[in-house]
């Protein structure tokens, strides 16, 4: 937003004070007096010590008001903000005349440069979000808003029963791809690379890639985190005596999913990285650190580090102290000095994650590194005790902040590492997860034929006033948190007569909902930290009446931002946070973010005792789908397990 005031300066000369002020952040606030930039006495002369003495004040709907403090005014000093000249633009933005303002300053409202209509500022943040079937880059501006971005899908290759793979060549050479295109988009657009000021990474978690630290070189496919192959090795694991004092440790539960069981299996089953072990040539990261390794240019600059999100799911690193943990390391038959674990560093850090050695943006520090899903929390700014986020993407993820000390689960939740900042700024948070959400939507169109397009389940569901009694427990591979039934069975209940395919449809978004509120009420439990709202992303998060749904089964308001891209923000806030001249503190981010146009809250709106009576009905459903397979349950040991 542009706004002009005409002051009277100490010479008594009128002089023009040009206000560039983006309409959507609280604080963000740049002050040019055309002639006096830099002479702090020319602002004292008029009762202000400097310029962040101004601020933002919401004035209702579309428009907010400039509100300075009180001055002290001399002789031939005009009123403050009552001289601003300023008419509407279509948006109801307040703006100077277009001819007051000089054309190198004036808004360009379809130009390539403006952001929101408005000139660009000098600084961006790139992000790479190294996801399980496709990896992007994204440039955001100093709003928080994407200006280029570029996305690469690769291959992943399932061998056998149980097993996914990715090749770790491909992980890098597809983000590298994707900097080099988003580049040129950014480019084009009239940009320099040199505004690119740093780069974040996120990434999935989990995923093991093991290379040799001499050369470089990959020893054997990453092994991706869902993969099954290590059931027999995690129940070895859990028989042994001292395997009660595992989660105290480390905040997570015995499961396939975390780093140690795959490298613990690959140095037993793979020959190439049981012989660098042996041999101590053997090096060890999750995806993080395998992309920051070879961004650095690989074994030349031999940057070998994690930041603490991601050490967090190792189940190797103290979740009090955020360093390795020897108790662990032995319980996980890891030798150190056969194996080169990455350094633990912060999140976000200038110096710890080094820079590019090669591209468009060689040069370009990496400042910023989070796990995937501590990232999309820092997206939401969800930087205080009780903010919580849920990606309702295939499944869903939940992460609540719990603080600055961790929490350990009573209702088998993980516990985990938030963000780290450094200096103090480190929070904590608990994990929850439910294992069908959008695929829930998907086997409604693949398997039952409901739809022919999964974005119109919402509609579907919308042809009834509710679901007509049907409850529908998809549990299509057991029930996750905070129920942790592998037992149960996808099950129907409530069939009648009368049932319409809107009421499946609608009972399908409810079982979502009603597992995400069991999530939140079993982290409150846990944290003593009350839920002050759920921040969404993720494909399903586009559905209104999902997230209407959400709300009301809930009790709390549901907050969907315009820019579902929170993920990449979340690395993007973590470098720019730790380089200079970017973002200074998390109150800013949050005041950008939350006060953006095109932001919409669902609040609840259901009746009290129409929400408890559908609960309950899921409730017992969900204790009516247990034992479905009970006395089937399949039998796995290593040796039934091909090795390559």
């Amino acid at each position: 937003m542009h706004l002009q005031q005409e002051i009277a300066g100490r010479d008594q000369k009128v002089q023009t004070v040009l206000l560039a002020v983006p309409v959507h952040c609280a604080g963000a606030l740049r002050i040019t007096v055309e002639g006096q930039d830099q002479d702090r006495n020319f602002w004292r002369s008029l009762g202000w010590d400097n310029s962040e003495q101004w601020t933002w004040k919401r004035s209702g709907p579309g428009g907010r008001v400039l509100n300075s403090p009180p001055i002290q005014r001399s002789a031939g000093h005009l009123q403050s903000t009552n001289n601003l000249y300023h008419s509407n633009d279509t948006a109801g933005h307040s703006l100077t005349q277009m001819g007051d303002i000089r054309e190198s300053k004036r808004p360009r409202v379809n130009g390539d440069h403006a952001v929101n209509g408005f000139e660009p500022e000098e600084w961006f943040i790139g992000s790479i979000d190294q996801g399980t079937t496709s990896s992007r880059f994204i440039i955001f501006n100093r709003f928080a808003d994407p200006v280029a971005s570029h996305q690469i899908e690769f291959e992943n290759h399932y061998p056998y029963s149980g097993w996914h793979d990715h090749e770790p060549n491909d992980l890098v050479e597809s983000v590298e791809k994707c900097i080099e295109k988003a580049t040129e988009q950014f480019v084009d657009k009239g940009y320099k690379t040199s505004q690119i000021k740093a780069i974040g990474i996120t990434n999935q978690r989990e995923t093991t890639v093991c290379w040799d630290k001499n050369t470089g070189e990959a020893l054997c496919q990453a092994m991706v985190w869902p993969d099954t192959r290590t059931k027999s090795l995690v129940r070895y694991l859990k028989d042994k005596p001292d395997s009660d004092k595992v989660l105290g440790l480390c905040g997570l539960p015995l499961s396939t999913y975390p780093s140690s069981v795959k490298l613990l299996w690959l140095t037993r089953n793979h020959g190439e990285v049981r012989k660098a072990y042996e041999e101590g040539r053997l090096a060890f990261g999750t995806v993080d650190t395998w992309l920051i390794y070879r961004l650095n240019g690989g074994p030349e600059r031999n940057v070998h580090v994690t930041d603490t999100t991601n050490a967090s799911r190792t189940m190797f690193m103290n979740l009090k102290t955020c360093q390795y943990d020897d108790e662990l390391l032995r319980f996980f038959e890891i030798d150190c000095s056969k194996v080169d674990l990455p350094k633990i560093v912060p999140s976000s850090h200038p110096e710890a994650f080094g820079s590019l050695a090669s591209g468009p943006l060689k040069g370009v520090k990496i400042a910023g590194c989070l796990g995937d899903q501590s990232s999309a929390l820092v997206g939401h700014c969800g930087f205080e005790p009780g903010h919580a986020k849920n990606t309702y993407g295939t499944g869903c993820f939940l992460l609540y902040n719990v603080g600055a000390e961790p929490v350990i689960s009573k209702y088998g939740l993980l516990a985990t590492v938030a963000y780290d900042f450094g200096d103090g700024q480190k929070a904590y948070a608990l994990e929850g997860s439910i294992a069908v959400a959008g695929s829930g939507v998907k086997f409604l169109m693949n398997n039952l034929g409901f739809v022919r397009d999964s974005s119109k389940v919402g509609e579907l569901a919308e042809t009834v006033p509710d679901n007509g009694g049907v409850v529908f427990v998809t549990a299509f591979s057991g029930l996750f948190a905070p129920y942790w039934v592998d037992d149960a069975k996808g099950t129907l209940f409530g069939i009648t007569q009368h049932t319409q395919r809107g009421h499946i449809a609608r009972a399908t978004l409810e079982a979502t909902c009603f597992q995400t509120r069991a999530i939140l009420e079993a982290m409150e439990k846990d944290s003593g930290h009350k839920l002050t709202g759920l921040a969404v992303d993720g494909g399903m998060s586009n559905s209104d009446i999902t997230m209407q749904t959400q709300a009301d089964v809930s009790f709390i308001r549901v907050e969907r931002p315009e820019m579902r891209e929170t993920t990449a923000l979340g690395a993007a806030i973590a470098a720019g946070l730790a380089t200079k001249g970017c973002w200074t503190s998390l109150p800013e981010l949050f005041e950008i973010t939350h006060n953006k146009p095109g932001r919409k809250n669902f609040d609840p709106v259901g009746k009290p005792s129409k929400i408890k009576l559908m609960y309950d009905r899921w409730e017992r459903a969900v204790e009516m789908s247990r034992g479905w397979v009970r006395n089937t349950k399949e039998e796995y040991s290593l040796e039934d397990t091909p090795s390559p």
